[in-house]
């Protein structure tokens, strides 16, 4: 069964997934990912992970050359941030915000869209990526870039990684790293 699945009106690619749940008097159920929902990717080596964070932690600005998200909040309420990074992309440089929970469904980024989140409450994110991790194809561009502008929202005073807050403005990102 795939479930309706739509694509951003903003940035091209990206995905958003309803995941039906059928209840009865003992809990929940329901499927969350099958790789033929996204056809569009070769889902031989794919890795399942769990991030967990506190209300306020965020995450990103992240992208990749040789793999795809596809998040499912497990507990919580996060902000995305995503920006389009692909030069190549009719939807270079646009970026969105999807505020996500357990009833949100799923969300797919594509290769070389720069994604993060928000903890807006701690949060359990589980997700899937279409390769194994590899710290040389985790790029970053900093969260706050006023070039690549991401809503985060009013006084947002994030807790960000050391790695994070050393993340490139974009116009510092050198051409080789820059998403086709």
């Amino acid at each position: 069964m795939t479930p309706p699945t739509y694509e951003s009106s903003i940035i091209t690619g990206v995905l958003r997934t309803e995941i039906k749940s059928f209840g009865d008097d003992r809990g929940k159920f329901a499927e969350i990912f099958r790789k033929e929902w996204f056809p569009q990717r070769n889902w031989n080596r794919f890795q399942m992970n769990r991030s967990d964070s506190r209300a306020g932690v965020l995450r990103g600005l992240h992208y990749h050359f040789q793999q795809i998200d596809y998040w499912l909040v497990a507990a919580g309420r996060i902000r995305v941030g995503l920006a389009d990074l692909r030069l190549s992309s009719p939807t270079f440089k646009q970026t969105e915000v999807i505020d996500l929970d357990p009833s949100s469904g799923g969300l797919y980024i594509p290769v070389g869209v720069a994604h993060g989140f928000l903890a807006l409450t701690d949060v359990t994110l589980m997700y899937v990526v279409d390769n194994y991790y590899d710290g040389a194809d985790e790029l970053g561009l900093i969260w706050n870039d006023p070039d690549i502008v991401v809503d985060w929202g009013a006084n947002v005073t994030p807790i960000l990684s050391n790695r994070d807050l050393a993340n490139p403005r974009f116009r510092d990102i050198p051409p080789e790293q820059m998403p086709d």
